[in-house]
């Protein structure tokens, strides 16, 4: 993993009075650095190879604050609160507090597109392209595609093989998905997975019914109420008892609810199309005058009245949308913006909305649902830290719509529903890819860098280095195609051990040693020097908040060592010994505080040491309850890690610390615990709520007590330190460009 910047929490030895010291050394050595993720950034060792007129120029803001950081005897800087690597700190504190705002000419598109999209789709009006909704394609979006459920079948399976699509009735070919078909009483009713199929006895005893993917049940299109019906039975019925239906049937997918999916119910879309568009099962419809992935992008045909705010307020050359005709095609609104500023593509809809609207399983890479009331759930999917970074990049005043003040390029792929939808559907199989769903999200990434190459003239001027890309992956940024490898990765593990030249993962379908090296190159999977390590998504609940947990002392912390996950087959449902490189297993041969399989314990297992993979009920509160809290990997990174900062134990990665550093320790743990909690993402939905409710949520209102920079905060802080740090900057010319900064801040990227 990467190089810990924060040094308070950086990990030397443990030395302690207990007996268990040695051991504990020798098996905590295998752990491995997890990078947090404000802190992984040292500078570029290359340079630029090409110039492009878009970048530095001489300030135009002159300052006479003087800053002095609190310099720690750790040899850091406190910056909200918050203790950064020196160089880092120093320069947030004595530079990023006085930016100013500077105008930013804003570009506003009025392109049209060919038919207007056919109804089926929503124009890009900058590009005049349009973004096709599921099952639709070409110019106009007249071409409708045959997504089929089922792959070729045989007389040995009818259906052909298994897929999550699979389908023995009515397949919906826009989207892949199985539905009760004409014919029964609610066609439109899901007959998802197995529960069109007969279930027979386990062959094993006590074990659970096994599903025949050859043969159609007949029973799910009974109108019999003896029998374990599904497209026939009347929900009122069902519920109170007077007809029996199929227990495996369930409503998975996204935009409706109740058991037998009879209430229709918000979709997951990006930041819910903003208010100006319908979510229609994760992609965005968008209203007239609006476009982009969540229909925050006005064209020259909205209403000024209704922009968002980081374009307001602006001052504008164009009349009201009530002037504009056809032959309107860009406009310019000056708004005055801090930097750095962020240009988002809008990509074509396959590499993200398609992702969403075809999710056979609701819950897949999103980080809320929506009940049958329409009240907001939030999920415990950790990869939904993409949706959350997107969402408040697309909301954020640091956003522009004109890629030339543009600091940094967003590139938003989806690949965290790649990591659930990979061979979900015919149309998204690996067969073509070696069986790696790893080599088939390269292929996406390769083609969405294609895109905006082709598309866009903004990537040769830096060769990619402003551009960033997310990874979600167990691993990293190990798959990344060889061509965007200049840019930053955001990543949730910064690994920068030399195996990482391999994959260590133990799921087979992510091995990605198997991808060619022409197309993949030979770069690492993280780069500290370019790439970002930030948070997976964790949502803290009401009562955590509300307990402060993260603030327990240490006289409340009474284990002194805690970690519960997987810990290998010695245990029931364990995954293989390849798992987590072995280091949980080694953890519980010698620490383990429940019995495996064999009965057996932790060769030195002790009362305040607990590693188990019995999950507790009260997981928040006995990780609250410790002083230092595993931080172990599984397939690549885990999110240990959050769940230590945010109930405010010390991660492992162990120092050897008495028990004054040990307070010292707690308590700056507590200083940044805020920074891996995705709050903008959490209050932009609670903003949300309250416009369509009228009432504030109880978890809106425990998160706006909340008022310490979050993940999106230090996400922003970090990319301005880099804007006027990176070393590859100082060698581009051109038109000259206001930062809102004093001259001594500007001195690293003018030399």
């Amino acid at each position: 993993m990467g190089r810990n910047l924060l040094d308070l929490l950086s990990i030397k030895k443990w030395r302690c009075s207990w007996h268990l010291a040695p051991t504990m050394a020798s098996v905590l050595a295998l752990i491995l650095i997890v990078n947090l993720f404000f802190t992984s950034f040292i500078y570029f060792n290359h340079l630029a190879q090409k110039s492009c007129d878009r970048v530095i120029g001489e300030p135009t803001i002159d300052s006479k604050h003087q800053f002095s950081p609190d310099l720690h005897l750790h040899g850091v800087v406190v910056h909200r609160g918050a203790p950064w690597k020196a160089e880092i700190g120093q320069w947030l504190a004595s530079c990023d507090v006085v930016t100013k705002e500077v105008n930013i000419t804003e570009i506003l598109g009025g392109n049209s597109c060919k038919n207007e999209c056919s109804g089926q789709g929503v124009c890009n009006r900058e590009l005049g392209q349009c973004r096709c909704f599921h099952g639709y394609a070409g110019d106009g979006c007249t071409e409708q595609l045959q997504l089929e459920c089922n792959y070729q079948g045989s007389p040995e399976a009818p259906f052909g093989k298994w897929v999550p699509s699979i389908c023995p009735a009515t397949c919906d070919k826009t989207r892949a998905m199985c539905f009760c078909g004409e014919g029964t009483k609610y066609p439109n009713r899901p007959l998802p997975m197995s529960c069109g199929f007969q279930l027979n006895a386990s062959s094993e005893p006590d074990g659970p019914m096994e599903v025949d993917w050859t043969k159609l049940d007949q029973d799910v299109f009974t109108t019999n109420g003896n029998k374990s019906g599904w497209c026939n039975v009347d929900p009122d019925e069902a519920y109170t008892g007077k007809v029996q239906f199929k227990g495996v049937c369930e409503c998975q997918y996204d935009g409706l609810g109740g058991w037998f999916c009879e209430v229709s119910v918000q979709s997951t879309c990006i930041n819910q199309c903003s208010g100006h568009g319908h979510c229609r099962g994760g992609f965005c419809q968008c209203d007239n005058g609006w476009y982009g992935v969540d229909c925050s992008t006005p064209s020259v045909m909205s209403s000024v009245w209704e922009w968002p705010n980081w374009l307001r307020p602006a001052q504008i050359d164009v009349a009201d949308n009530q002037h504009f005709d056809e032959k309107v095609i860009n406009a310019k609104a000056v708004v005055a913006k801090k930097r750095p500023l962020i240009y988002v593509y809008d990509l074509p809809p396959v590499f993200n909305s398609l992702l969403l609207e075809g999710r056979h399983f609701k819950q897949n890479c999103v980080n809320r649902l929506y009940d049958v009331y329409n009240a907001t759930i939030w999920t415990d999917e950790l990869y939904g830290a993409q949706i959350a970074l997107y969402e408040s990049i697309l909301a954020s005043p640091h956003r522009t719509l004109n890629g030339d003040e543009a600091d940094f390029f967003f590139v938003p792929v989806l690949d965290s529903c790649l990591i659930d939808r990979a061979d979900h559907a015919p149309h998204l199989s690996t067969q073509n890819h070696e069986g790696l769903r790893s080599f088939l999200t390269l292929d996406f990434y390769k083609n969405a860098y294609n895109h905006i190459v082709e598309q866009y003239p903004y990537w040769n001027c830096s060769s990619g280095r402003d551009h960033i890309w997310f990874f979600s992956w167990d691993e990293g940024a190990c798959y990344a195609p060889k061509e965007i490898w200049s840019s930053m990765m955001l990543v949730h593990w910064g690994n920068t051990n030399t195996k990482h030249y391999h994959s260590t993962t133990a799921y087979c379908p992510d091995n990605w040693d198997g991808i060619p090296s022409d197309r993949r190159g030979f770069h690492p999977c993280f780069d500290p020097e370019k790439d970002l390590v930030i948070p997976a998504w964790k949502v803290t609940h009401v009562h955590v908040l509300s307990s402060k947990l993260w603030a327990w002392p240490l006289e409340k912390r009474k284990t002194l060592f805690y970690f519960n996950g997987n810990l290998g087959p010695a245990y029931p449902y364990g995954r293989n010994e390849w798992y987590s490189m072995g280091i949980r297993q080694k953890l519980a041969e010698e620490f383990g505080s429940k019995p495996n399989k064999e009965g057996k314990l932790g060769k030195q297992r002790a009362k305040d040491v607990v590693v188990t993979a019995e999950r507790s009920e009260n997981y928040e509160v006995e990780l609250a309850s410790s002083v230092f809290c595993g931080v172990l990997p599984g397939d690549g990174w885990s999110g240990r890690m959050e769940d230590s900062v945010l109930q405010g134990c010390i991660p492992v990665i162990i120092q050897g610390i008495n028990d004054t550093e040990i307070k010292f320790k707690l308590a700056n743990v507590q200083k940044i615990w805020q920074r891996f909690l995705y709050r903008d993402s959490v209050l932009l939905e609670a903003e949300r709520q309250k416009t369509a409710f009228g009432h504030v949520n109880d978890w809106a209102v425990e998160f706006l007590k909340l008022i310490e920079d979050d993940v999106f905060t230090t996400f922003i802080q970090v990319l301005h330190y880099k804007l006027h740090n990176d070393p590859w900057r100082r060698h581009q010319v051109g038109l000259k460009k206001k930062f809102g900064l004093p001259d001594q801040c500007l001195l690293s990227s003018s030399k």
